[in-house]
């Protein structure tokens, strides 16, 4: 398996392959690799004749320098699943900080047409701004036919659609479903640190989430939203941050359902100091 951590050398291999005609996919990470990541490079691997997978931790996403140095760094282990995988038609693109960055480690400021200011945006300020900056630069390096993004960060990928039509790249996003664990928990690099207590809290939230649906069926958005809160407010481990209702295209909060509209329910929860975010499809 090629490895490589220089924006030069990646290039240059890719330029290669596509003068061969093969096509290349993409997915994006920063490390700590689970299976929810694999089922991304398998789905790319069924769709292109090459994989770039980045292990990237993006510094100008994280708002809080805390969560940025506990974010679990795990290289050699990310490499050994991937080669599991395939080892002929995957390429690793490690890169280090001033290699993404050019020794200038800031976001370009987006508009995203307001989808930035919903949800994340409202907690997370200036999130988006860096993740737009290192989607727009790995596709710059990369130049990928296809790239996939998991639908646990919904916003996100409605966002890098956003960022792909605003800058008229040529890359095809593709969604793809939440993967989850046998308990129904989305699938995060971030499950790793959460303590035996938190594992068996955890499961609640798409219980939780599930339950919500059923109620948007018959109930009106406010009052899915007002139940869901109470849900919450008894329990010791898990604590809400937000729960939503958005047009699952402009991602604005709605209160009252309209006909022919696509709707989703976002949240976010910690337990402890450990943030973790779910969605889903309500119609």
């Amino acid at each position: 398996m090629q490895v490589f951590s220089n924006k030069d050398q990646i290039f240059s291999v890719v330029d290669a392959l596509k003068k061969q005609q093969y096509t290349i996919g993409f997915v994006p990470t920063m490390g700590a690799l689970h299976k929810g990541h694999l089922a991304l490079v398998e789905r790319a691997l069924a769709n292109n004749d090459k994989v770039v997978v980045s292990v990237f931790v993006n510094p100008t996403q994280f708002n809080k320098i805390e969560d940025l140095e506990k974010y679990p760094k795990t290289i050699d282990e990310d490499i050994a699943l991937l080669k599991a995988v395939n080892e002929n038609n995957i390429i690793v693109y490690a890169p280090t900080v001033d290699d993404v960055y050019n020794g200038n480690t800031v976001s370009e400021k987006f508009d995203f047409d307001g989808l930035e200011f919903e949800m994340e945006g409202k907690f997370r300020p200036g999130h988006f701004d860096g993740v737009g900056t290192v989607v727009k630069r790995l596709f710059e390096i990369i130049r990928p036919d296809n790239a996939y993004f998991g639908e646990k960060d919904f916003q996100q990928l409605q966002i890098i659609k956003k960022l792909v039509s605003k800058f008229k790249l040529h890359v095809n996003i593709v969604g793809c479903d939440i993967y989850r664990e046998s308990n129904g928990l989305a699938m995060s690099s971030r499950n790793i640190r959460l303590t035996n207590q938190q594992k068996m809290a955890a499961p609640f939230i798409f219980k939780t989430l599930k339950t919500a649906k059923k109620h948007f069926g018959t109930k009106s958005a406010s009052k899915v939203i007002e139940w869901v809160t109470e849900q919450f407010k008894n329990n010791d481990i898990l604590k809400l941050e937000y729960f939503t209702v958005a047009d699952a295209n402009s991602l604005k909060e709605v209160k009252r359902k309209t006909k022919n509209k696509k709707y989703r329910a976002f949240i976010a929860v910690y337990a402890g100091e450990i943030r973790l975010i779910d969605n889903i499809a309500l119609n």
